[in-house]
């Protein structure tokens, strides 16, 4: 059999995810590889716009799959449900910037009401450069007056995207018992119930009659909602600084392993990397944006 050369395997592609946050603005900066499945269903509480850089960036939103190609901006709201996957070798590469509700609401004039993107997906060059020179000022711990422009400049273009929102379908079975479901689900997220339990709360005949009705609604399950929501509320903790341990049980997981794995599915990520806000990689230069 023919040996590879030297220094074959280590020239390789393979998935990474690197993370910054800057302090002042409390926006978070993510260029990552993926090779094949990235993430599972999860939603942010933050207003996500990024740029595909390389490859094909599959990815469901708002009732379809869709495909971001190199150049495309992708712009998902707090909120909204997405995973993501390469659909053919070599995978894909993309920088995302997470831009917290309460920064886009002074960006705004320090209201957000009934906002949100046209759409998912937009051909927007220049609006994917600004993307890229942000997540580089971030990443560069630049100096705050230099962050502060290249943010101006995102929010400049970012506006250019917002308007009333997209409608939502209305559902057609059952959508109060839906929502009451989600509505206690939030409330309860770290206490331990069945589905019995939680259809008796919603006000729902039984649990067959909750299942239904909390799949026409929101798309999925309720135990993959409490998984998402629970993540979510362990984010908040450990972008808080609080140790993975703590974080893990304070959101209702088992564990701090659960947690781990729950977490690195969804986000591509550790916990206690995201904690600290550096690469899950060993350090070296990043790749140009």
């Amino acid at each position: 059999m023919t040996q590879a050369p030297a220094g074959t395997r280590a020239s390789l592609p393979r998935d990474f995810v690197h993370l910054r946050r800057e302090p002042a603005s409390g926006i978070e900066a993510v260029t990552a590889r993926f090779l094949g499945h990235a993430y599972d269903m999860h939603h942010h509480d933050e207003w996500l716009v990024g740029v595909t850089q390389d490859g094909v960036q599959d990815f469901y939103c708002r009732g379809a799959r869709r495909q971001s190609t190199p150049g495309r901006v992708i712009l998902i709201e707090p909120g909204e449900r997405h995973d993501g996957q390469a659909v053919r070798e070599p995978g894909f590469r993309y920088s995302m910037l997470y831009l917290p509700q309460a920064w886009l609401r002074r960006q705004m004039g320090g209201s957000d009401a009934r906002i949100g993107f046209r759409r998912t997906l937009a051909d927007d060059p220049a609006f994917g450069g600004a993307i890229e020179r942000a997540c580089r000022a971030v990443f560069g711990a630049a100096s705050l007056l230099e962050t502060d422009a290249a943010l101006d400049d995102l929010a400049a273009h970012l506006r250019r995207h917002l308007d009333a929102g997209t409608p939502r379908p209305s559902p057609e079975d059952d959508p109060v018992v839906a929502e009451r479901a989600m509505d206690f689900l939030r409330a309860h997220a770290a206490a331990t119930f069945g589905l019995d339990a939680l259809a008796q709360a919603a006000g729902a005949a039984d649990r067959f009659q909750l299942a239904r009705a909390f799949r026409k609604r929101f798309g999925t399950s309720p135990h993959a909602c409490l998984i998402e929501i629970r993540l979510a509320q362990a984010r908040a903790l450990l972008r808080a600084g609080v140790p993975p341990a703590e974080a893990a049980l304070a959101a209702g997981f088992s564990d701090q392993s659960h947690l781990g794995r729950r977490f690195r599915r969804a986000y591509g990520l550790t916990p206690a990397v995201y904690r600290r806000g550096r690469t899950n990689v060993p350090d070296v230069a990043l790749a140009p944006l």
